[in-house]
């Protein structure tokens, strides 16, 4: 199977893998220890390259991203059985691993480069009160 499916009814598009469809996109957001504005210079940039290729690697779509100087944000789209947490995971632990390897100021600055906390959202899809009454009106189809 695998690629992307359309659905003419929805009009959104789905990607598969061998067992399931899927259309799973997360609003994701994190910040620096202690909100420190370091995020400055060629460190986004480096950053955004970063994250482009831990999702490159595990099948994860960046639908956008941008890099405040004290926050990151992400809409990535990813396969529900790979899971966002084990992708933000990823994100995180490989851009401050070499981030700091890549500019040591930042060591000077910070004990770590990302707190432990992030915020995530799922977005897109039918509203809640659509889905209910779908569901609703199973057993009169």
């Amino acid at each position: 199977m695998g690629g992307v499916l359309y659905s003419e009814s929805m009009e959104r598009k789905f990607k598969s893998n061998l067992n399931i469809v899927y259309s799973c996109k997360y609003h994701v957001i994190w910040c620096p220890k202690y909100r420190r504005k370091v995020l400055i210079e060629s460190v986004d940039v480096r950053l955004k390259q970063i994250l482009q290729e831990v999702c490159d690697e595990f099948k994860a779509e960046i639908v956008e991203i941008e890099v405040m100087p004290d926050h990151v944000h992400v809409l990535v789209e990813v396969d529900p059985q790979f899971g966002i947490v084990k992708l933000i995971r990823y994100m995180k632990g490989r851009s401050s691993r070499l981030l700091r390897m890549e500019f040591p100021w930042l060591k000077s600055r910070l004990p770590t480069l990302w707190t432990n906390s992030y915020f995530v959202a799922t977005v897109g899809g039918a509203p809640l009160s659509a889905i209910k009454q779908y569901i609703e009106n199973q057993k009169n189809v």
